[in-house]
């Protein structure tokens, strides 16, 4: 956790850098509905890290303290060992994430936005359980928890910047390390690159494992995935593949089937729910990305709503060891309430707007007799005010009446 919250500030730099590249080259790899959905998926993963990650971390301690045979030294030669394991077994995890259901439902999160920047590398899951248990030999083989907690963080941030389409080739690297061009086949919905460079930071896995593939430059690069979401609500971007297995398992008839669904090959349906329930798959050749028009006040809305969310993220990451239960629920209520609001509002749901005036408020009150810092509370207060008075103005805001053709005079 450490390492992270250190690279969030340098994170933040780089998007706001890419940001301005993308403007001044007129690209438009920027949609504020699509990064505000990033954006939000990440502070939920983050989130969501505090209380789910106790059980995997708790895991590998229990499993390091009573199979290990040995403790490694804590030298460098150690923390490279340690690097290179973990990168290997990150590909194992990251290439059964697309190849079974069960695991790509928790994965699939991160490959829903339809666009490709570095807001798309914070889109992640919140709701990872099993991932631990491809990186438990490397308890067995004495890796202590310091050093597996701090490898895994720094393989992570590794995988930030690859997230960008404003960086080319970059010659022998490609042959070694994962980078932003084999990386943008990762995330491509093409045929031709699909279940493609799983690496995390070597690429040399998928080369010795069959599974690289080269980024063609006559190949323009459709990203997200084929079930498209076509929602901006990030809880729902962690839900989706779960609802549908659940659906698929209850309704089929075989039980063998009801097992199959979540832990057989991704994609695959029992022929009863698939006759029943068929799913649309739009071609790639008439792909049109969810992208519901919004007014200027209404976007002005939502980016200040996704910076109070932030606010009160950071603050909770930071502040978590000092502030009680209340406090700590109260904060993650505000979180996941602001997420789902924000991405009904930009998905141009009736009424979420109004709705989200009462949330202001009810937050507001909340926090302000809730043991946090009462520079967060004004701040919160202040801002909740800004954001009632631009809500207001975007409800009352009316657009210029059509006038209704005159009738044509007859002769």
């Amino acid at each position: 956790m450490t390492v992270i919250l250190i690279a969030i500030p340098f994170f933040f730099l780089l998007i706001a850098i890419e940001l301005w590249v993308d403007r001044v080259r007129g690209t438009g790899y920027y949609r504020l509905n699509d990064a505000i959905t990033s954006l939000s998926a990440g502070v939920l993963s983050r989130v969501m890290a505090v209380a789910h990650q106790l059980i995997p971390i708790t895991i590998y301690f229990l499993v390091y303290d009573h199979f290990a045979q040995f403790t490694l030294p804590d030298n460098m030669w150690v923390w490279m060992a340690a690097f290179i394991a973990y990168d290997f077994f990150y590909y194992w995890n990251h290439r059964l994430g697309h190849e079974v259901s069960i695991l790509w439902a928790a994965h699939v999160v991160h490959h829903s936005s339809e666009e490709y920047n570095l807001t798309t590398a914070l889109r992640q899951t919140s709701g990872a359980l099993f991932s631990w248990v491809f990186y438990l030999p490397m308890a067995v083989a004495g890796v202590t928890p310091e050093i597996f907690i701090t490898i895994a963080a720094l393989n992570l941030v590794y995988q930030f910047w690859v997230h960008t389409r404003h960086v080319g080739e970059l010659g022998w690297m490609e042959k070694i390390f994962v980078t932003p061009s084999n990386h943008r086949v990762h995330h491509a919905q093409n045929k031709i690159y699909i279940d493609k460079n799983y690496g995390g930071v070597l690429i040399i896995w998928d080369r010795l494992f069959n599974t690289f593939r080269h980024e063609e430059k006559d190949v323009d690069i459709i990203y997200g995935i084929r079930g498209a979401l076509k929602s901006f609500n990030p809880l729902w971007a962690n839900c989706q593949v779960y609802a549908q297995l659940f659906k698929d398992s209850y309704h089929t008839k075989r039980w063998q089937d009801k097992w199959r669904v979540w832990f057989g090959r991704t994609g695959w349906r029992p022929a009863d729910v698939a006759a029943r329930f068929p799913l649309q798959k739009t071609s790639l050749e008439h792909f049109v990305k969810f992208d519901p028009k919004q007014s200027p006040l209404i976007k002005l809305y939502c980016a200040l709503q996704h910076g109070i969310m932030l606010m009160m993220t950071l603050y909770l990451l930071l502040a978590l060891e000092t502030i009680n239960s209340t406090a700590q629920l109260t904060l993650v209520l505000a979180i996941l309430s602001s997420a789902l609001m924000t991405g009904f509002i930009l998905q141009g749901m009736s009424k979420a707007l109004k709705l989200d005036g009462i949330r202001l408020i009810a937050i507001a009150v909340l926090l302000g007799v809730t043991h946090v810092a009462t520079w967060l509370q004004v701040s919160l207060a202040t801002l909740h005010c800004i954001s009632l008075v631009i809500g207001l103005l975007a409800i009352r805001r009316v657009e210029p009446q059509l006038e209704e053709p005159d009738e044509m005079e007859t002769s």
